[in-house]
């Protein structure tokens, strides 16, 4: 691994496309819209659900959303967008079209989620309710990060789930459940077959999509942040990505 800001810039996106056909992989929070203190605080473009599509298109549909929240969540803040999108970490996946890409995901327990709750509450800090995987947000509190990943992973060890630590939060979702498994999913479709799969992340669930690219012959990038990371190269904030995919 390298640290993050060691990391150089990357190629202009005309030299890498004219080098080798991109299929392109972005996260959503901290990449395509600045980290708010709460999951709904974001401040999403009013065309940025269009401006992915024309993306995509660019791309001739080989772009994929691959984020922590739940597809429905991010739809809610984007509008109806008509590209790949992985969600829960890439535990839900579906197509351009709305398909669903490898069946429908496991859920995680009625009881597991009132654990959570419980703990949210007693705690006040905020709990972000998914079908296939819950978040413990704790930006509010920083300093219960011990506390908040020691109950986590207990309850997670006691239910046979994995924890996805990320920025100020801690997930519960199904094993298997990581950006990585959702890039080898697309990249096996025939319409991503070929390509050089480049992931673009900021937190540290990102590290998994960025191994799957490197694997598969591609690379990520890391958008700020710092610490030790698998991308190959690195951007400030998610203006200059904007800049960067002329988005």
């Amino acid at each position: 691994m390298t640290e993050s800001r060691d990391l150089p810039p990357p190629p202009a996106i005309s030299e890498l496309t004219a080098r080798a056909q991109l299929a392109l992989f972005l996260d959503f929070d901290g990449t395509l819209v600045p980290i708010a203190a709460t999951p709904d605080g974001i401040a999403v473009p009013d065309d940025l659900a269009a401006r992915i599509e024309g993306l995509a298109d660019r791309f001739a549909g080989r772009l994929a959303l691959v984020s922590g929240r739940a597809i429905d969540n991010l739809c809610s803040h984007l509008g109806p967008t008509a590209v790949a999108i992985a969600g829960s970490h890439g535990a839900h996946r579906q197509l351009a079209d709305g398909s669903l890409l490898g069946g429908k995901a496991a859920e995680i327990s009625d009881a597991v989620v009132a654990a959570m709750r419980d703990f949210a509450s007693r705690e006040s800090l905020h709990l972000e309710e998914k079908a296939h995987g819950s978040a413990l947000h704790y930006r509010s509190a920083p300093e219960k990060k011990d506390v908040v990943a020691a109950a986590m992973d207990q309850l997670a060890a006691a239910n046979g789930l994995a924890t996805k630590h990320g920025k100020c939060v801690v997930e519960l979702v199904e094993p298997g459940a990581d950006k990585g498994a959702a890039v080898e999913a697309f990249m096996a479709l025939p319409l991503f077959d070929g390509s050089t799969p480049v992931f673009i992340g900021d937190d540290v669930t990102d590290e998994d999509g960025f191994a799957a690219a490197n694997r598969l012959g591609g690379f990520g990038i890391r958008i700020d942040g710092d610490g030790p990371t698998l991308a190959r190269y690195r951007l400030p904030d998610p203006d200059s990505l904007y800049d960067w995919l002329d988005l």
